[in-house]
């Protein structure tokens, strides 16, 4: 029981927006990773909260998603940016 609360308080959720088409593929489960930049110190087993953001109306459309990060890379990526493997948790 203790193992599991030390466990919980260490895992991190990044609220981060992510671009309809993206989204989408995040939902339909054709797309399991992230490539962002590491300006959040991303872990694996953190959480991620992907926002739905729309660019052409500048608002949130209040769709969300939850991911674990389950693989992280830095590989051939630019300098401070990673890739996240992702599965998908629910959405809401």
């Amino acid at each position: 029981m203790l193992t599991q609360t030390i466990l919980q308080s260490q895992i991190k959720e990044h609220r981060v927006k992510i671009f309809p088409s993206y989204f989408e593929a995040q939902v339909n489960n054709s797309k399991n990773f992230e490539i962002r930049k590491n300006d959040r110190n991303y872990q694996v087993g953190d959480l991620l909260l992907l926002e739905e953001y729309d660019p052409t109306t500048e608002n949130y459309t209040g769709r969300e998603v939850h991911c674990l990060i389950t693989y992280m890379t830095a590989f051939k990526q630019k300098p401070g940016y990673v890739v996240l493997g992702t599965r998908k948790l629910g959405t809401a």
